[in-house]
């Protein structure tokens, strides 16, 4: 399975966690269960192929790293979102922003520009150029202040 295509499974998490808050290990085990993976298979051909161990482990790392930080990645959303409050986004824009600045944050082993830019192939699959253009801006302060100034 391709990173990206584990991207959006994360997102689809984010989104999960955003909208029918439960413990990431439960919402995890609901997903990682063969049998309901095999039927959203049947729905998204995202799901067509079950992650391997090392892929489990990156959906098992962001899952929890965004039910533990959630509420700070809302904070940075807002602050380089310029007087939005993460309600008034859209829960998908916002899903996938969650996941692009854990990355950045949490994972050094991914470049941000790779989070970037993998966060708006993303974006342009579920949202229309508008909200693109506004995720992009915000991503793009988003690292050029907040690792500056943490550097």
């Amino acid at each position: 399975m391709k990173r990206s295509e584990l991207r959006e499974i994360a997102m689809h998490i984010s989104f999960a966690l955003g909208v029918y808050p439960r413990p990431v290990d439960v919402l995890l085990e609901d997903l990682l269960d063969k049998d309901y993976y095999q039927t959203l298979a049947e729905e998204d051909e995202l799901y067509a192929e079950y992650p391997s161990k090392k892929e489990i482990a990156y959906l098992r790392q962001v899952a929890e790293g965004l039910g533990e930080h959630l509420v700070e990645l809302d904070f940075y959303i807002e602050k380089y979102a310029q007087g939005w409050k993460v309600g008034r986004i859209s829960r998908v824009a916002v899903a996938i922003m969650r996941v692009s600045m854990y990355e950045i944050l949490y994972m050094p082993e991914v470049p941000g520009g790779v989070a970037i830019n993998e966060a708006v192939e993303m974006a342009k699959k579920y949202e229309d150029a508008d909200v693109v253009s506004f995720m992009n801006g915000i991503l793009g302060s988003f690292i050029r202040n907040e690792l500056t100034e943490n550097a």
